[in-house]
């Protein structure tokens, strides 16, 4: 099969994991994982999306492997954007069967163990995997398919050097030598991952933030820019892509155009698609059919959420690191006050240098409030960005502190935007 062959799956040709005859201990770990994911519901404990995973990977240590297997799997990760990539993948490839997918975000090996076994006839997964946790996933449910959208600085405390991580989704590519990775080729690190993979398919989905491949992955010498194009001097380059995001369309070498037309804003969600896209039409679902799925999507997991808080409009936006806020920045109305609300859980990462790398400058002779558990260290960071600001903790008390009325954007990072759902009855 040529790289740029398709690989159709169709209903037919893949077999469900309970047609496979799964032993004792495993059916029994399915089945008290669902049970437990339900309990988990029915309480209000949570949607059972890390719970029945833990509960199955205890009665039987190998589940993932056992009901990974039978079906074509589909592995998303990166430092952003996997969440929304993953449901846009699991609304296309819905068109060819039902698919298990850990929408919520759960993204560990219990979080991929819990969708497998919430939906455990599903013959197609969509699994968004954290990016230390795909050698191990991966080598245990053989994707048809693994997604690499970005890598950039992140939680430092636990993923550690951007490129160990790098060098780990290298090496899981070049052990996958039956599987597809789609990968961006506007990121250098990516690039030099999915280089590793037999089939490679390139995706020109762009790139904002620059600021942590500007030396090469593989000898260290500068990157060298050139309006899309980018080389090292030992080699590495750019691919020529075979889909390319342009402006609002998806364009395939051979020169054919599909318009996006997403509800869903910004230039990162764009390519977010076009890589959907392209994955999507590895197993054998055409475009205009693919971005016909992804058009009515308005809200990925609370994103972009409206909400009413002290009788005024809010608009609730995710933003975890510098890569991240370089896509959100853009998007929030000059003319609305901005909330930015920042926490240092275990989820978010313990280390906070981060936000010196964020260009806050640019909010400049907005509204803002400093919130969150951490918003002292913001209104630090402020202060040096010359950005005027007050300071209050909990962010739906920021939004009702704000002497103006009028919409309000609230930017927050990982479990600052969990809680905000919590307290907005998201969940």
């Amino acid at each position: 099969m040529s790289p740029d062959s398709p690989c159709v799956v169709g209903k037919q040709a893949v077999l469900p994991p309970v047609a496979r005859r799964l032993p004792a201990r495993t059916r029994l770990a399915v089945a008290a994982g669902r049970l437990g994911a339900a309990i988990s519901r029915g309480m209000g404990l949570g949607n059972g999306g890390v719970i029945g995973g833990r509960i199955a990977l205890t009665l039987d240590p190998r589940v993932l492997s056992r009901i990974g297997g039978g079906r074509t799997v589909v592995l998303v990760t990166g430092t952003n954007g996997k969440t929304t990539t993953a449901l846009m993948l699991s609304r296309i490839l819905e068109t060819l069967g039902q698919v298990a997918t850990n929408s919520d975000g759960a993204n560990m090996t219990d979080g991929v163990v819990a969708a497998l076994v919430d939906k455990h006839r599903a013959p197609l997964a969509v699994l968004e995997v954290d990016e230390t946790y795909v050698p191990a996933v991966a080598a245990q449910v053989h994707p048809a398919c693994l997604v690499l959208l970005n890598l950039s600085r992140d939680q430092l405390d636990r993923v550690g050097e951007v490129r160990t991580t790098e060098r780990a989704l290298r090496a899981v590519a070049a052990a996958l030598p039956d599987t597809t990775v789609v990968a961006n080729c506007d990121d250098p690190l990516v690039t030099s991952a999915a280089l590793g993979s037999a089939h490679p398919v390139w995706v020109g989905a762009g790139q904002r933030w620059h600021a942590d491949a500007v030396a090469c992955a593989r000898c260290g010498q500068a990157v060298v820019r050139h309006d899309t194009c980018w080389h090292c001097a030992c080699g590495l380059t750019r691919p020529d892509p075979l889909w390319t995001l342009t402006g609002d369309a998806v364009e395939t070498r051979e020169g054919s155009k599909i318009t996006l037309g997403l509800r869903l804003p910004g230039r990162a969600n764009a390519a977010n698609a076009a890589i959907a896209v392209a994955t999507a039409a590895r197993l054998g679902v055409p475009p205009e059919v693919a971005v016909a799925q992804l058009r009515p999507i308005a809200d990925v997991a609370g994103r972009y959420r409206q909400a009413w808080v002290s009788g005024r409009s809010v608009r609730v936006m995710l933003a975890k690191n510098p890569a991240c806020w370089e896509e959100t920045l853009p998007l929030l109305d000059s003319r609305s006050p901005v909330v930015i609300a920042v926490n240092s859980g275990e989820a978010d990462g313990r280390d906070m240098s981060w936000l010196w790398d964020v260009r806050f400058e640019q909010l400049r002779g907005r509204q803002v409030v400093a919130a969150g558990q951490r918003a002292t260290d913001l209104a630090v960071r402020l202060t040096y960005a010359e950005v005027r600001h007050t300071l209050c903790p909990r962010p739906l008390a920021a939004v009702a502190s704000l002497p103006s009325p009028g919409p309000v954007e609230i930017v927050a990072n990982y479990t600052a935007f969990r809680d905000l759902r919590q307290q907005l009855g998201d969940d």
